[in-house]
């Protein structure tokens, strides 16, 4: 199979209808054999019931039903698990995503990249709620993991399935998928597409999520960055702390032998014992870390590195 089309779905009944009829108009034209899969994230509407409709006509519509509300992270997990498509394209189900912009993104991946990320360069949302946290949140992560995107929030995206296939998501860490790809090498692009204003439905998103967004980043600059190696954080800031701690302790030592002040009444002995201990906290937290990283890499006969070809391996 060429392409999976990965939509999550949460409350969307007056959608649906419009959004495959929308995808099957932009794909049906390439002659490509593609299938659509649509995840209902416990939606409390009818819109399971219009989900049942659309797969009992066409079977190339998989349907998956949450028994709850997971998230948006596990209902994408959710269908990357499930797709089947050397190519998967994940996508928004409120419409203001363009079907349209899927073959541009598929020849963008055919051209020699792995992840091909979506640009909404005119963005129909709010200026306050919606574009200054998005602005604000694409320069941090941008500038943390080194991936340089204008858009992280993008649903609309194409990955080679390989890609996806070594990465686990939690959280709200769907949106970082490019920046873990480019972890294991992989080519990442960015082109802009098309994005439409929010006709039915209510939005899902706003600033209150940018806070676990903000702490789901803080999780991904310490995968990319000290996964296989939590000892060079940690360790690090506990030599820091220690010689801080040193520091303070000859203070004490000096104040006491050559000033003759008391040191049990000298709080720097307190923040000497405490930097000393803080220190060694940190360096047993980095050797804990290490335990844990070579534990996970073992037991799950996990590489820490990634292969793109191998030639005359037979």
């Amino acid at each position: 199979m060429e392409f999976s089309i990965v939509v999550p779905i949460y409350n969307e009944q007056d959608n649906i209808a419009e959004l495959y009829r929308s995808i099957t108009t932009a794909l049906d034209a390439s002659c490509q054999e593609y299938e659509i899969i649509l995840i209902d994230d416990g939606s409390t509407d009818h819109s399971f019931a219009e989900l049942q409709r659309i797969a009992a006509e066409d079977v190339r519509v998989k349907v998956i039903r949450f028994r709850r509300n997971f998230g948006q992270t596990a209902a994408m997990s959710a269908g990357f698990d499930a797709a089947g498509g050397a190519i998967i394209i994940p996508m928004d189900g409120d419409l203001q995503n363009d079907p349209a912009d899927i073959p541009r993104l598929i020849a963008r991946i055919h051209e020699g990249y792995d992840v091909v990320s979506g640009w909404r360069r005119d963005r129909k949302d709010t200026f306050v709620s919606r574009k200054v946290p998005s602005m604000m949140a694409n320069a941090l992560i941008s500038y943390l993991t080194g991936v340089h995107l204008h858009d992280y929030g993008c649903t609309l995206k194409a990955y080679r399935r390989e890609v996806l296939e070594g990465i686990n998501l939690y959280g709200e860490m769907h949106r970082f998928v490019p920046a873990l790809a480019s972890q294991y090498g992989a080519k990442v692009a960015e082109l802009p597409v098309n994005h439409f204003p929010r006709l039915h439905g209510v939005s899902k998103y706003g600033i209150s999520r940018t806070l676990r967004v903000v702490l789901d980043l803080m999780t991904v600059k310490f995968l990319l960055a000290y996964s296989t190696k939590p000892i060079q954080l940690f360790g690090r800031w506990g030599v820091y702390t220690i010689m801080a701690g040193i520091g303070s302790g000859a203070m004490t030592l000096y104040m006491k032998l050559f000033e003759h002040f008391s040191m049990n009444r000298n709080p720097l002995l307190i923040l000497t014992a405490f930097l000393l201990f803080m220190g060694i906290q940190f360096i047993v937290l980095g050797l804990l870390g290490e335990l844990n990283a070579r534990t996970y890499f073992e037991s799950q006969g996990k590489p820490i590195y990634v292969v793109r070809d191998r030639l005359n391996f037979g």
